[in-house]
């Protein structure tokens, strides 16, 4: 625990001088604005690679296929996410080298190669489809009053 509390106020310490060097190297307003711009790019990138990676891993599913990478990049695109909302500028850089697709596979690569997914529970490949629930329902109908 005290690694990661030195860590954490390693890198707010190093963030902070950062943002104090570009506020008089470039100034206040053009330093705030940078970091709202890399904000807003991180975003899209988050919206659209988490939109890609879902649908990715839903295809596989329905293939029969276990979704480890899309998994994987879940996890990067959510550290991505939470690096975005600590302002300043490594923070920033680093949040971006999660969402950024190819570098995002260049990290991913080396950690699968490092760990296999292996099905664990009820998960049977196959197709979904013939796997079928038979039941009945009915429909209720309430009164709005109640």
């Amino acid at each position: 625990m005290p690694v990661l509390l030195i860590l954490f106020l390693s890198v707010f310490l190093v963030e902070l001088a950062l943002l104090i060097l570009a506020g008089q190297a470039i100034g206040v307003l053009p330093t705030i604005g940078l970091l709202i711009l890399t904000a807003v790019i991180g975003i899209a990138l988050l919206r659209q690679q988490g939109y890609a990676a879902f649908a990715s891993a839903r295809w596989k599913m329905q293939q029969g296929r276990i979704p480890g990478e899309e998994m994987v990049s879940g996890i990067f695109l959510a550290a991505g996410g939470v690096l975005l909302l600590i302002p300043g500028f490594i923070t920033d850089v680093l949040a971006l080298c999660c969402l950024i697709p190819g570098i995002r596979r260049v990290f991913l690569t080396r950690l699968l190669q490092r760990f296999s997914v292996v099905p664990v529970g009820g998960f049977t490949p196959g197709d979904p489809r013939e796997r079928v629930i038979e039941g009945k329902f009915e429909h209720e109908r309430r009164d709005p009053e109640t």
